[in-house]
């Protein structure tokens, strides 16, 4: 994940990864606010699937999304810390599936999303 040049230039950080699991924040910066001044809808997404890809990576091998959907339910605006908790919900030998929860500072729920990753069987 140090190789992430988008989590760089967007301010994400991996605070914990352990097998199947992965959590991410982000401070929301001017910068990453939309034309209405909310947190952009892509920030939240980029937080989920670098939370997302840091778990279904935490096994070892390369593992690639196949398909990531996210349901955005409050919004946010600048100041505010995300933090994405990515799970793993079942695991294949060949695919992963994982749900990730977008919290602010305040425990409020602010994203759902769920992704589904194609291990590859290589070391990562």
């Amino acid at each position: 994940m140090e190789k992430d040049a988008l989590a760089r230039q967007l301010g994400i950080s991996l605070t914990e990864i352990k097998p199947g699991y992965a959590t991410a924040t982000v401070k929301v910066t001017p910068e990453l606010l939309n034309g209405a001044g909310l947190t952009h809808g892509g920030t939240v997404f980029a937080l989920a699937d670098i939370a997302f890809a840091a778990a279904s990576n935490s096994h070892g091998s390369l593992a690639l999304a196949l398909n990531v959907s996210i349901n955005f339910l409050k919004a946010t605006g600048a100041g505010t810390v995300l933090t994405a908790v990515a799970k793993e919900e079942s695991l294949t030998r060949k695919t992963g599936l994982y749900r990730m929860e977008i919290r602010d500072e305040k425990d409020d729920l602010v994203a759902l999303a769920e992704g589904l990753a194609y291990i590859k069987g290589t070391k990562t």
